[in-house]
């Protein structure tokens, strides 16, 4: 017997880096999911586009940490995505929350959703250095999510565009970014901490403007929120050059989503095809989604 379970990703509307603070995020399940199949196996074997291992940390750090923390060693897994790794779409997240998912159906060891998030969250410490509970929670239970409060709430009407810049951020640089923040918060605290709080008060703000569909003012605050992202230091030229590009184009507003450094940033728009145009011409990698309220599930 095979288990096959999926796992969607998830963009940012507010709050990266500040949640890892206790303020609070947006957070969104858009739909570019990640599937796993699972079935029991003299021996690990891991496989994906990147390559056929064992039980390895460093081409499959999260794979192996789910397998290793369910005790399951006799398993087969195979790995197919629609996410980008190191795009800040929470491409560890589904790929963890996938696969304990599939691991957990196909053993019969019978936790819920709430463990599998909790379980998650834990590995992408374990790999990150430190992580937010938003990415897995996000992934195991969909739609749009306030955190810590896990919120839910009203799900956009309009379409997104993501932009790549095709620099993504392994787990060790997500790491690095994560502590770089760190750094700057200690050195100057009574420059940065303000900035966080801010980032934070985006995600109380924009819970109103999604109630009232007001999705133009929500992109200014998107806008505001990528400033304050490139004053952290998370920020690139080639993001930068994306989101740009996006807001020219009539995007309601652009930022970065994940820890930065590369990966990808996301527009708000009504009229994707434009913006989608704008971003590959600036030397964007496109994919056009949309918000999605399904969180990971069974094939």
């Amino acid at each position: 017997m095979t288990t096959t379970c999926s796992a969607p990703g998830k963009i940012y509307l507010f709050g990266e880096h500040a949640v890892v603070y206790g303020e609070p995020a947006i957070a969104c399940a858009v739909d570019l999911r990640t599937r796993i199949s699972v079935e029991k196996s003299d021996a690990i074997t891991i496989s994906s586009d990147i390559g056929t291992t064992g039980l390895d940390f460093d081409i499959h750090p999260y794979v192996s940490a789910a397998i290793k923390k369910l005790g399951c060693m006799e398993t087969s897994i195979k790995i197919t995505s629609d996410i980008p790794m190191g795009s800040g779409l929470g491409s560890s997240a589904a790929v963890t929350i996938a696969t304990l998912a599939a691991i957990n159906i196909e053993f019969g060891l019978g936790h819920d959703s709430a463990e599998l998030a909790r379980m998650g969250h834990e590995i992408e410490k374990e790999i990150q250095g430190a992580a937010s509970p938003t990415d897995t929670y996000v992934s195991t239970f969909g739609g749009v999510v306030e955190i810590p409060s896990r919120k839910r709430l009203e799900i956009p009407g309009c379409g997104i565009v993501v932009g790549n810049t095709n620099k993504g951020a392994t787990p060790k640089k997500t790491a690095r970014l994560v502590k770089q923040v760190a750094t700057l918060k200690e050195d100057y605290p009574e420059i940065v901490n303000p900035i966080i709080k801010t980032i934070g008060s985006f995600a109380v703000k924009g819970e109103s403007l999604l109630q009232k569909k007001d999705y133009c003012s929500l992109g200014e605050l998107m806008n505001v929120n990528h400033g304050l992202l490139d004053a952290l230091g998370v920020g690139t030229a080639e993001l930068s050059s994306l989101v740009y590009a996006a807001r020219n184009a009539g995007a309601f507003g652009a930022k970065i989503t994940g820890a930065g450094g590369g990966g990808c940033m996301v527009a708000l728009t009504d009229s994707p095809d434009e913006v989608a145009s704008a971003i590959e011409a600036a030397g964007g990698k496109v994919i056009i989604t949309k918000f999605t309220s399904k969180g990971v599930i069974r094939e």
